[in-house]
């Protein structure tokens, strides 16, 4: 007999969500279930919890007695939710009659979220943000997204793969160097490494991961996308006769999440 204070399905989402700062496939979802509650690990049931903790799925009444906490970019990837989407949802709800208040207090997953976003306000330029920046502007202009990789465990492989009118690309994803440590432990420690030093080290790398893609992929497009500063201009300034002539590609993202694909 399951004990009562066993985790539901869709508890057990919410714990997965609380881990995820970027962009997500279902098939990640499926694998984490696998190895944490492999008692719960049916895949139709957890793709059938992920669809409906989503707020922008059009038909989600097997649970519109929950508060979704989700949102889907494309077929098969999703991220989690802000609160002011869940917000919006909440007023879209009370419009139709459905909700009481349209103001919503945030669960605690999400609160998780909110007090991320607000305490990386400077940092929005790691890898996990701009590759779900990345993700979210490709899938807005119409690109599926093929897969993603999870930058914020240093995942093996191509971050994202998409395509778009019968051409495939493969991105490789670079944040900017924070001055301050990843490691909770050692936040409120200053590196010793100069940010524009790491920085070029940081560049080369996606380079030679771009180079190695147009070996392996030769049909693919190979592209690198980093956050817009100045020094990685001057980097690629430096190289983009280079990266031309290779036929790799540079897209930069801003501080708002907007992707320059030119």
């Amino acid at each position: 007999m399951v004990s009562s204070t066993s985790p539901s399905v869709w508890e057990l989402l919410q714990n997965f969500a609380a881990t995820q700062r970027g962009s997500f496939t279902t098939q990640d979802v499926v694998s984490w279930f696998r190895r944490h509650a492999p008692a719960k690990a049916n895949d139709q049931t957890v793709r059938t919890h992920v669809r409906g903790a989503c707020w922008n799925v059009g038909d989600r009444s097997q649970f519109s007695h929950r508060e979704p906490f989700l949102t889907r970019l494309d077929r098969g990837v999703f991220r989690r939710a802000t609160l002011e989407e869940i917000e919006r949802w909440a007023a879209d709800e009370s419009h139709d009659g459905d909700r009481a208040t349209s103001r919503v207090v945030a669960p605690h997953h999400l609160q998780g979220a909110a007090s991320d976003t607000s305490g990386l306000s400077d940092e929005w330029h790691t890898d996990a943000n701009i590759q779900s920046a990345l993700v979210t502007a490709l899938a807005v202009d119409g690109w599926r997204i093929v897969s993603v990789a999870n930058t914020a465990t240093k995942e093996h492989g191509i971050d994202v793969i998409a395509d778009h009118e019968g051409q495939t690309v493969g991105i490789e994803v670079k944040g900017f160097p924070s001055r301050q440590y990843a490691d909770p432990a050692r936040r409120i420690e200053t590196k010793r490494t100069n940010p524009s030093t790491q920085a070029a080290h940081w560049y080369a790398q996606a380079v030679l991961a771009a180079m190695r893609l147009r070996g392996k992929e030769p049909t693919w497009r190979s592209v690198i996308a980093l956050p817009d500063f100045r020094r990685y201009r001057d980097l690629h300034a430096e190289t983009v006769g280079s990266l031309s002539a290779a036929q790799i590609d540079v897209w930069w993202v801003n501080q708002v999440g907007e992707v320059d694909r030119n």
